[in-house]
């Protein structure tokens, strides 16, 4: 046991060694980008537990809501809507309480919108941080290693007439360190924003589709009246035809 922890000291011990070998090399640079990477971090897990409160993988819960709203049966949708906190069933839930007070169309419609814009603004909550990050830090890096390569040049005509190949591949190499650390910053940043951007633009189309059900009928099924009114002129024409 002794052995384990001493070798788990050990590596932890080497694993910061290399990391402040690396800041070492790469300068400020990498040290920017290691905080914008911890940065990144903190927001991705802020709006992990965002989300989750949220209630956003519940998306069957706004369709249980509309389908007891679409059976007659109000109080049931309503007792549904309060069991959950998934956005796209409370604005159901507003619309449907406007609809059984009475209220116009149009002032439900304007309340649910303004209800949705704030949920929505919510959610894209520090996206922008995200996308500055995701575009500032291969520009970062990039920006190193240009100050690399300037400081390795400069080495090297400071040698003079004894110029060593070490002075000259030491100094590319740390100047496309930052390089590669603005993209490995960037990479992971770019994939998890638009996993989040792809989670709030499904919600919202959700939350319009299914409010939009309790104001509209359902046309994907012929209504029997409605084609007996529609059919009904060429049945009687049909039936004159033969006394004229």
């Amino acid at each position: 046991m002794n052995g384990e922890a001493g070798a788990a000291v050990a590596s932890g011990t080497g694993a910061a060694g290399r990391l402040l070998e690396l800041i070492q090399a790469g300068g400020p640079v990498v040290l920017i980008l290691l905080g914008m990477s911890v940065a990144a971090v903190a927001i991705f897990v802020v709006k992990l537990l965002q989300f989750r409160a949220a209630r956003l993988a519940e998306r069957g819960a706004a369709r249980r809501v509309l389908d007891a709203w679409l059976s007659g049966n109000v109080g049931q949708a309503l007792r549904l809507a309060e069991s959950t906190r998934n956005p796209a069933a409370q604005a159901l839930a507003r619309a449907i309480r406007g609809r059984r007070r009475g209220l116009p169309d149009t002032v439900v419609r304007e309340e649910v919108l303004r209800y949705g814009s704030d949920v929505l603004e919510s959610l894209r909550s520090w996206f922008r941080p995200l996308e500055v990050i995701a575009s500032l830090a291969p520009l970062l890096g990039l920006f190193g290693t240009v100050l690399g390569m300037i400081e390795a040049f400069r080495r090297l005509e400071a040698a003079g007439s004894q110029v060593n190949p070490a002075i000259l591949s030491g100094g590319i190499w740390q100047a496309l360190l930052t390089t590669a650390v603005g993209l490995a910053v960037a990479i992971p940043v770019v994939v998890v924003l638009n996993w989040l951007e792809r989670r709030v633009d499904r919600l919202a189309h959700e939350m319009d589709s299914i409010v939009t059900r309790v104001f509209t009928e359902d046309l994907s099924v012929d209504a029997p009246k409605a084609d007996a009114k529609i059919h009904a002129p060429a049945r009687i024409r049909a039936a004159a035809t033969p006394g004229e």
